[in-house]
């Protein structure tokens, strides 16, 4: 299989999953974690321009690309997306905390990992919302009980059977391929027909049913009729499972490491040693930078969304390698 320069691939045995990565570059680690659908070659075109000063990885987590197709447990969220990160990073003999880079699932799979272990930075690429994904209301507390309207049960029955078909064709607005094209990147954007090509064929490799995608759902008595099961990457972000956040009247305060940000004068909010959030739009790019998370005071388009999570644009695109440029120095807040 071809990469490009620079960039190869290799298999580890972990402690819990056997694990497929790319890696470019030496350096301090990076380690870039795809979204749902996709794999670690999705961010193969960043790899060159970040392996002058890093060394990256970005694996194919389970269930996708060539890792082995193990189940996901919904019930923990995407805590299983996060402890196979550490067991990437455990036999790969990483013992310093890692840069996390997240688009989309991802995003919330290293916010996940960064509850438990220590990172050196966090980037999110359009990740999945703290409260995850589906049947909430604006502070996150879910429509129902019972989670209805999120979940395994919500994903296009005709792309689901497209998927597990092995249909790379464009022929429905249901193949993957448009899929992809229509909601991955933006609409004026189009990949290189062999880029295009290979990318369909990644996301092919995706393990298709209740254990991994889109997992299992329950019916139920609330619109629209189901909710989420237990197995699976669609119910693993649902918000009675993902548990990042916890609703309140005052707006969504992350859990774990993010409860501990401390209240700084004028308003603003310093993240804790160890965990820091990527530069605020408008201001340059790079991995990360330590500073001053917004608050509903500031000039924002939604007061009511979550500062910390940046909303840049999805990997597919090739001017993403200017925004995750990083910048020369990196200095603990």
């Amino acid at each position: 299989m071809s990469y490009l320069p620079g960039v190869h691939d290799a298999t580890v045995d972990t402690d819990r999953i056997r694990m497929h990565y790319l890696e470019a570059g030496a350096g301090p680690p990076v380690i870039m974690v795809h979204g749902n659908l996709s794999t670690g070659r999705f961010y193969e075109h960043l790899l060159p321009e970040l392996a002058g000063r890093y060394r990256v990885i970005a694996p194919d987590m389970r269930g996708f690309g060539d890792s082995e197709p193990a189940p996901l447990d919904a019930t923990r969220g995407l805590a299983d997306w996060a402890d196979d990160t550490f067991a990437l990073v455990r036999a790969l003999g990483i013992d310093e905390p890692p840069h996390l880079v997240g688009w989309s699932t991802g995003g919330a799979a290293i916010a996940r990992y960064a509850m438990d272990h220590p990172v050196a930075s966090l980037t999110f690429i359009d990740p999945v919302s703290p409260h995850g994904y589906g049947g909430t209301l604006a502070d996150g507390t879910p429509c129902f009980p019972d989670g209805a309207g999120s979940g395994g049960g919500t994903a296009n029955p005709e792309v689901v059977r497209r998927l597990a078909a092995g249909d790379a064709s464009d022929e429905s607005p249901a193949s993957i391929r448009n899929v992809m094209n229509a909601l991955y990147w933006a609409p004026t954007h189009r990949e290189p027909p062999e880029r295009e090509d290979m990318l369909v064929a990644e996301i092919l490799k995706t393990l298709i049913g209740v254990e991994n995608y889109p997992g299992d759902s329950v019916a139920s008595e609330n619109w629209p009729g189901m909710a989420p099961g237990r197995t699976g990457i669609l119910n693993a972000a649902v918000p009675a499972l993902l548990r990042l956040v916890r609703p309140g009247p005052a707006g969504p305060e992350a859990a774990g490491a993010v409860d501990a940000r401390r209240r700084r004068p004028g308003g603003g909010r310093r993240l804790p040693a160890g965990l820091r959030h990527p530069r605020r739009r408008g201001r340059g790019a790079g991995l990360a930078r330590p500073g001053r998370v917004p608050t509903a005071n500031d000039d924002h388009p939604d007061p009511g969304a979550p500062r910390a999570l940046r909303r840049g644009r999805r990997p597919g695109a090739h001017r993403d390698v200017r925004r995750l440029r990083p910048r020369p120095a990196l200095r603990r807040p």
